[in-house]
């Protein structure tokens, strides 16, 4: 993996959340060149430990320290805890520092951001890496997680494009593919694409797991089911916190997806093979047309 310039390494980049994604980040920009050291701030002191141990980060070290060192700060935390994060860090932003996020939501992240830090918004970049799993914590981090993986990068009116070009320039480092949009239409995009399908996978197993026969279905249950579910498995806090804070548009495809729902559930009422073969074709086709 090649090396960006020195222009766009980052000597002390801090970790604020060393989980799946944080531990990853530390890993992969070490192994990249694009920092000399990385410095780690989590809330339990046994997964810093472990983070320290496998090498993602260097030093465990307190929000005032990591801010104070860093060059690049990245804030890895559930989203509803953005704005503490911020506020912590505030006073020691001095105007050759740069913040980025990972979470799943923009919006809500980037009006913290702006009632936060004011006129240092513009150091201030908003990112989202595809990249999670159902694992969590730092055990579960990989160092080429980010390879052939999306990055969206919703820059701000605020941020200097030198800043954007750097920070594009480090996830390219790490073999992502970047991507920028506005954060309205990233959290539009993702209401559909990711968020609906969490919820739904939540959904499904609630509905097995609280079935009295719950036991035998689960013993039963097959690769599908298991596909299916398989993100139900996410962190239950950073799901509630994507779920209320981009609820408008999780509302409205849930309620698009309740509609076909309705369709296929009448369909079925009516023994209507035809109306239920169509609607399934045209699923089947999509799903393999985008598959490639």
């Amino acid at each position: 993996m090649k090396s960006q310039s020195t222009d766009s390494t980052f000597p002390t980049v801090g970790i604020i959340g060393v989980g799946l994604i944080g531990g990853s980040l530390g890993l992969a920009l070490k192994k990249a060149g694009m920092t000399k050291k990385v410095l780690g701030v989590g809330r339990t002191e046994s997964n810093l430990q472990v983070a320290k141990q496998l090498g993602q980060i260097d030093e465990i070290v307190d929000l005032q320290t990591l801010a104070e060192e860093s060059d690049l700060m990245i804030v890895c935390v559930p989203v509803a805890k953005t704005k503490e994060v911020l506020q912590a860090i505030h006073p020691y932003l001095t105007k050759d520092k740069i913040i980025i996020d990972v979470g799943s939501t923009k919006m809500d992240v980037v009006a913290c951001a702006k009632e936060v830090l004011g006129d240092q918004v513009a150091q201030f970049i908003p990112c989202h890496p595809i990249a999670g799993g159902a694992q969590h914590g730092a055990v579960a981090a990989k160092v080429d997680l980010f390879k052939n993986k999306q990055i969206m990068i919703c820059p701000l009116l605020e941020n200097t494009s030198v800043n954007v070009q750097r920070i594009e320039q480090c996830w390219q480092s790490l073999g992502a593919q970047v991507y920028k949009m506005s954060a309205i239409e990233h959290d539009h995009i993702f209401a559909a694409v990711s968020h609906l399908p969490h919820v739904l996978s939540y959904a499904l197993m609630l509905q097995i797991a609280n079935a009295e026969d719950a036991q035998k279905k689960f013993v039963h249950a097959g690769a599908g089911f298991r596909d299916f579910t398989r993100i139900a498995g996410s962190s239950p806090e950073m799901w509630t916190d994507i779920s209320l804070a981009n609820k408008d548009a999780i509302l409205k495809e849930l309620d698009a997806y309740l509609l076909i729902l309705e369709r296929m559930k009448t369909a079925m009422q009516n023994n209507d093979g035809a109306a239920l073969q169509k609607m399934y074709q045209i699923a089947s086709n999509s799903r393999n047309d985008w598959q490639g």
